[in-house]
This record gives structure tokens, sequence and C-alpha cells, in this order.
């Protein structure tokens, strides 16, 4: 068995073997697919209409408050241990992570949803986080700003846990 589950491989491990994370490379993707190859992809996401792609973000109090600080319109920049800021694709997901790890670790956990410009995002690859339910994408720290101002709109939360 190759990956974190028995569901496939890593995404390290499935470009290593010439499977990558797709869309149609447009740059305003109709759809994001884990392509196996000649196989049906496995996994279909993103609305096929539209400039924006809706996402979440998991979030502890802390960081809550700074986004708020920020008027709803930004995620504050990285600290020096995380080099990843890690928007998801799904609010199943997000909210997994925050009630799951954001309560355990912070006392309370929020889910944000957003809207970014596809044109934007098209340039990252959607990573899979050990499972085929667990997608995000991992945008370096350095290009945090830059994600920011491709948000449309305000960040809204829309879960908080306990």
């Amino acid at each position: 068995m190759n990956g974190p589950d028995a569901a496939g491989p890593s995404p390290f491990e499935a470009r290593r073997r010439g499977e990558r994370l797709q869309g149609d490379g447009d740059g305003a993707e109709d759809l994001v697919s884990v392509s196996k190859g000649p196989r049906e992809p496995i996994v279909k996401i993103m609305s096929p209409t539209g400039n924006t792609l809706t996402l979440w973000r998991p979030v502890g109090p802390k960081e809550l408050e700074l986004i708020r600080q920020a008027d709803m319109r930004a995620f504050p920049p990285r600290l020096p241990d995380q080099p990843i800021f890690y928007p998801v694709l799904t609010e199943d997901y997000a909210i997994k992570i925050a009630r799951d790890w954001n309560v355990p670790a912070n006392g309370a956990g929020f889910v944000t949803r957003f809207e970014v410009k596809r044109e934007f995002i098209a340039k990252y690859d959607v990573q899979e986080a050990g499972g085929r339910a667990h997608l995000e994408y991992w945008i370096p720290a350095e290009d945090l700003d830059d994600f920011n101002a491709a948000i449309v709109g305000q960040i809204e939360v829309i879960s908080s846990f306990p």
C-alpha cells in the first residue's frame, strides 16, 4: 500500500509516477480532478461557472481575531514555522479540522468561507492530504499577500465550535 491511506498515493508519489492533479489548463478551470492515468478521475470539484472559487479555512480564535482586524478581507501573515497557507476545498473538511483539531488545541474552532479569483488559484495544484475527502491548496507563505488580493468580497465565519 502506498501513500497515507489505502485510497491512493500521496501527492508526491502520484507526481513521481506521472499522475497529477489537473484541470483543463485554461486558467479558469471548470473542473479539477485527481487524475489516475487512463482511468476515470477519482475526485471532481469546482463549480463549472463563475470567475471565483469558494474555499474554506478552519481557524482558531487568534487567527480569527487577526482576520477581523483586517476587516474580514485578508488572512494574517504566516508565522516563521508556518511556510504554507492551507485553504481547503470543502466545508466538511474545514469543519472536521475546526472541530477535531482547533478546539482541542485552542479551545475553539471556526470555519471561514470566502471566494478567490479562479485565474489566481489556477496556478496552484490541489493537494490530497491523507484521503480523497481531504483536498487543499498549498499556498507558500510568500504568496499570501497575492492570495489575499485575489479574495473577492469578505471572509465569512459560517460555523463555530464548541
